[in-house]
């Protein structure tokens, strides 16, 4: 059973992506918050898979909440569900340890193929959202581990990555099995000491010269 947290101050939407995790089997919504200061109380304690979490709530921003709350549990998958395809707000997310951005016009199969992905390694990155990544983070981070780390192998899956082609494509042009990209992809993130697909994405993106 995955478990999941909502974090949206307006009700019918957050209503209506309650109902969306509900109605799958292996889902269910163990919270449904209406603004940061109630996350807070409430994600600690019942510690769910995911959270959903808007950007835009009253008091304190979904971004700011999602790094107070990375802060208390690391292992924590936040997806920010906005209706915002903003260079500035996707980077700070980012920073502050989303490992997904998803829009509010997403269908409720995109939403859970979203959550399932997260909870496998990944993250719901588009190909737009991919270059958005890539042209942000420029500058190398001293000091941090870098793709030299990595196989020739790897890095060809990490370049299809950062171009925004999902598990299965990969598999495809490369001729691999899915489970084999499955692996390639965890032992990236091994090497690279990042936690998610789109931490990978940014940390490639910084050793490009």
């Amino acid at each position: 059973m995955t478990t999941v947290a909502i974090v949206e101050d307006n009700l019918r939407i957050r209503q209506s992506l309650q109902e969306w995790v509900d109605s799958e089997p292996d889902y269910r919504c163990i919270c449904a918050c209406g603004d940061a200061e109630t996350a807070m109380k409430e994600v600690p304690k019942l510690k769910p898979d995911v959270v959903l979490m808007d950007i835009q709530l009253p008091g304190e921003s979904g971004i700011a909440c999602t790094a107070r709350l990375k802060s208390m549990m690391p292992t924590l998958q936040v997806i920010v569900v906005t209706v915002y395809r903003d260079r500035d707000l996707l980077f700070q997310a980012l920073k502050a340890g989303a490992c997904g951005y998803l829009l509010k016009r997403s269908s409720p199969e995109e939403l859970i193929r979203a959550i399932s992905e997260v909870r496998s390694g990944g993250a719901p990155m588009t190909g737009e959202i991919a270059r958005m990544v890539v042209e942000t983070f420029q500058k190398p981070t001293t000091g941090s581990s870098t793709t030299a780390e990595l196989s020739s192998r790897e890095m060809e899956i990490l370049d299809l990555v950062a171009k925004g082609l999902t598990n299965k494509e990969i598999g495809q042009k490369l001729d691999i099995c899915y489970d084999t990209v499955r692996a390639h992809l965890r032992r990236i993130y091994e090497k690279l000491h990042v936690r998610c697909r789109t931490e990978a994405v940014m940390k490639y993106s910084q050793n490009l010269q």
